[in-house]
Formats: structure tokens, C-alpha cells, sequence
């Protein structure tokens, strides 16, 4: 069975999402495939001063580095305007995609059809393929035109799992908050390779 997913980052804010996710993938030897949109490295820059190189030799080497992790996983990153790249085509074997986070700019595109950058045609391409489709959607409040998107994609068949964390598993730290929402986008594709206290665990935790 093929261990690869394809992880769409997209100009929303919350990009740790998107390095948290890049982590924990790797670190249980999946493939991971990345496409960062055009407007993802500049909120990279904003939100935590992190020049992103744009090259896909480079950027593999810059994650490695940035996450600590040598050689765990198959890493592979594509440029965001190369429409032509294996992620971009039906017949490429994955488990899924997960867009993370996701701007309602992506949102809308993808729920329309239309696909402007390699992010947005992969992301059709499940669809269309009936495979996986995880949309991890970043902004507040949500507009009418917002859920209406919203709504078009779990139509079609997309998983929506927002970026709101539980207080249940008691979390201490941000970065707990964080794994709470990856370890639920994980669940989507039926993937468990983050420590996580569930419902049910915590209870009987709290109880003992």
C-alpha cells in the first residue's frame, strides 16, 4: 500500500499547522509530498520570520534542517506554479491530500473548480479521482460566501476539519492545542502517528 500524501499549505495564517504535520509524517516514514502556494511564503515571513526557499532541492534540505529530521521519510517538494507534476495527475498513488492550513481564497477556487497553481489542481485532481480530500480551513469569522464554499466541498466529498482545538486532553502548551487539530486531520486518512490523549483515554486517565 502506498505510504504517500500530499500536503497543500496555502496563504492562510497558521503555518504551524503545516510544519507540526510535515513533522509527524515524516517522522513515521511516510512520503510526503509539499506544495506551498505563492502567498504561504510570505505569511511564512510574517507570522515567524522564516525566508522559505522556493527551489525544490533547496526546500527539501531547508525542512530536514528547519524539523531535525536527517533522514526519517521520503520528503519531496514541488514549486507552486509547476502544474505539470506528478501530484497534478489522477493516475499519482496517494493516500490523500490534506490542505493545511487553508485560506478561503483556496477554499473558494477549489470548491469551483479552478485550479490557478499546482495546490488548488491536486486538490481537484482528488476530488475528481474520488480520493481523499482534507481541508483544514484558517479564518474567523466565517461570511455566508465562506460556508457556502465550505458546503461545495463536503458536497463533493472533501472532509472539513477546522483549526479549533479541544481542552479535553489537557493541553500545556501551544504546540498541544495544535497536534490536537492534526492528530483529527490525521484521523481523515486513517492515520494515528501522533500522541494523543481521545476522549474515552482521558477519561479513564482522570479516573484512575
Amino acid at each position: 500500500m502506498s505510504k504517500s500524501i500530499i500536503i497543500g499549505i496555502s496563504g492562510a495564517s497558521g503555518m504551524i499547522y503545516a510544519v507540526r504535520t510535515l513533522k509527524y509524517l515524516l517522522e513515521a516514514e511516510y512520503t510526503v509530498n509539499v506544495v506551498a502556494s505563492k502567498a504561504s511564503y510570505m505569511v511564512w515571513q510574517e507570522e515567524d520570520n522564516i525566508k522559505v526557499p522556493q527551489d525544490p532541492e533547496v526546500q527539501e534540505k531547508f525542512w530536514r534542517s528547519y524539523l531535525q529530521i536527517p533522514t526519517k521519510g521520503k520528503l519531496i517538494c514541488h514549486r507552486w506554479g509547476d502544474v505539470g507534476a506528478s501530484i497534478a495527475s489522477g493516475s499519482f498513488r496517494t493516500l490523500g491530500m490534506i490542505v493545511i492550513p487553508c485560506s478561503m481564497s483556496t477554499v473558494a477556487k477549489i470548491s469551483h473548480g479552478l485550479s490557478t497553481d499546482l495546490l488548488e489542481r491536486a486538490a481537484d485532481v482528488q476530488l475528481k479521482e474520488g480520493k481523499p480530500l482534507v481541508i483544514v480551513p484558517r479564518e474567523t469569522p466565517f461570511s455566508l460566501i465562506h460556508l457556502r464554499n465550505l458546503t461545495n466541498l463536503a458536497e463533493a466529498g472533501a472532509k472539513i476539519v477546522p483549526a479549533i482545538p479541544a481542552w479535553y486532553h489537557k493541553p500545556q502548551s501551544i504546540e498541544d492545542l495544535v497536534d490536537f487539530v492534526i492528530a483529527r486531520t490525521l484521523d481523515q486518512l486513517n492515520i494515528d502517528c501522533i500522541p494523543l490523549k481521545r476522549w474515552k483515554e482521558q477519561l479513564r486517565i482522570d479516573n484512575e
